[in-house]
């Protein structure tokens, strides 16, 4: 089972070692996330700095800002910068970030999820971490998750499943059902146990509409009598 799990850190980390072509010597990836996203890039071999380094994870200090503007505080080695879920993020780690990518380092991010649901509530998701960095550099990000079609490339290529006999199921409709409805899946079917709400695909102009939708995944199972 945990090898049909594809989520948008490993799509990244294959994006990376299968698809990115990097200068010689610039091979690294300066992350800005978890240490899911560690895993998955050491899973494909794809060296990296940042991430989880406590080093990092302090307030910048005046010394900071003279050795990150001289290239002293820059590992040479960095090509990527790879924006996700960060619980640390700090004016440290964005100004490391902007400096690689004033330097000609790619943009990447796993997700640009502007919201998390957790605990009942909702709470910034990963694209809130790459947005500062777009702001500052006047760049989109390549987007490795939903709804990036080179996700839907990549699963495609490693399960070699039938797109006509696949539904996609999410609670978002700018990602998860954008997801099936531009990859040409079978089916899309929204649930209502997330961030999107019933009366936004309801609107005879809305953008992006499921196939089909449902209150939870749960009634699913439900079997009519």
């Amino acid at each position: 089972m945990q090898d049909e799990v594809f989520g948008s850190s490993y799509s990244a980390a294959i994006y990376i070692s299968r698809i990115l072509t990097l200068p010689d010597g610039r091979s690294k990836v300066f992350v800005l996330g978890e240490s899911g996203i560690e895993t998955e890039l050491a899973s494909e071999n794809v060296p990296f700095v940042g991430g989880t380094d406590p080093s990092l994870r302090r307030e910048i200090e005046p010394s900071d800002f003279t050795s990150i503007a001289s290239g002293e505080a820059l590992d040479p080695e960095v090509g990527v910068v790879l924006a996700g879920l960060d619980f640390h993020i700090n004016y440290l780690k964005l100004s490391l970030a902007f400096a690689y990518l004033q330097r000609g380092a790619k943009f990447l991010a796993t997700n640009v999820d502007s919201t998390l649901p957790n605990a009942h509530a909702l709470f910034p998701g990963a694209g809130t971490i790459a947005a500062p960095l777009t702001l500052m550099t006047g760049k989109e990000p390549i987007r490795c998750g939903k709804p990036s079609q080179a996700m839907m490339d990549a699963i495609e290529g490693k399960f070699a499943f039938d797109r006509k006999r696949a539904c996609m199921v999410g609670d978002r409709l700018n990602t998860d059902i954008c997801f099936g409805n531009e990859g040409g899946l079978g089916g899309t079917l929204a649930v209502l146990t997330g961030v999107s709400k019933r009366e936004e695909w309801d609107k005879e102009d809305a953008p992006i509409k499921p196939m089909f939708w449902a209150d939870k995944l749960g009634d699913l199972l439900i079997v009519p009598s």
